[in-house]
């Protein structure tokens, strides 16, 4: 990836897959370099050697204009697949599309890591652009606060229940033949994320697992624990309603269901040989009020 071959924007990526496989790009994942860092904002699917492409993304680094790099790529700390922002910010990157609302969030969250990891900020907290940023880190970036060494012990910590036992819980995963985790915050069902196969959430399920876990780090008013009775229930509530779509013929179709209470993302392969949902986001609306200290999976 590449900063806009016409002029840097903000909101612009241009991408070209010079690997031999279609590319699986899903909303939430992060991107570093450049003169600031993005997240992805919708989940489409790159063919292999297909012309570049404006890849439509959102900023999650303001106050930063100066390249760090020439070029982009995942954020690397998190173990195998890098970092996914947590369910507030992406929500806000695919329901309300608006890069002011997306910068609040990040500022919420920012704010909240340091509030749950008090070692984290070592000096006073200022403000660039409105988000709240560690001096003695020196960043606004998500991704640069998340690999701050205390919040990440801190997001370890509450992603610990499946995450100290991947192996065995990934092996469970397959043998439930497990396609999808739902999410609950505080109690409080709010997300969920459904894949076309468990080797598809196997391969996200650590990136997945610990943006869940950094949602946790907020304080909010806890809720009693769901049942799996309810988790079924979130995934069976009806997605009709407001229906929108886009996508590229013979590569990938993107459908936005909404109604009042939740909102539901669907991405279809269309290449030869598929025709299937590859990944199914489905949320309840303004997630962001809704929180846990160890968020809650169901799979």
């Amino acid at each position: 990836m590449r900063q806009g071959v016409r002029g840097d924007e903000v909101n612009t990526l241009v991408l070209v897959n010079h690997s031999k496989q279609p590319l699986l790009l899903l909303a939430g994942e992060i991107v570093t370099g450049g003169k600031q860092d993005r997240v992805i904002a919708k989940d489409r699917i790159v063919p292999a050697g297909a012309d570049p492409i404006d890849l439509g993304v959102f900023c999650i680094e303001p106050g930063r204009w100066t390249e760090s790099s020439p070029t982009f790529g995942a954020a690397a700390k998190a173990p195998s697949h890098g970092f996914m922002v947590q369910p507030t910010i992406r929500e806000r990157a695919m329901v309300e599309k608006d890069q002011q609302q997306v910068w609040n969030s990040v500022h919420g969250a920012i704010a909240g890591m340091y509030a749950a990891a008090p070692s984290a900020s070592t000096t006073s907290v200022g403000t660039s652009g409105g988000v709240m940023y560690d001096r003695a880190i020196g960043t606004t970036s998500y991704a640069k606060v998340m690999d701050n060494r205390a919040v990440s012990e801190k997001v370890d910590e509450a992603a610990a229940p499946v995450m100290k036992a991947r192996d065995e819980v990934l092996a469970q995963l397959r043998e439930e033949h497990a396609i999808g985790v739902v999410v609950a915050v505080r109690g409080e069902i709010v997300w969920a994320d459904l894949f076309a196969d468990t080797e598809l959430l196997s391969r996200y399920w650590t990136k997945l697992v610990r943006s869940y876990a950094a949602e946790s780090l907020t304080e909010g008013e806890n809720h009693k624990a769901p049942t799996q009775a309810d988790a079924q229930h979130f995934l069976d509530a009806p997605s009709g309603g407001a229906e929108s779509s886009e996508g590229e013929i013979g590569i990938y179709r993107y459908r936005e269901l909404k109604t009042l209470h939740t909102e539901t993302f669907v991405l279809e392969s269309l290449l030869p040989g598929t025709g299937y949902d590859v990944h199914i986001s489905k949320m309840k609306l303004r997630a962001a009020e809704q929180r846990i200290k160890s968020p809650q999976i169901y799979y």
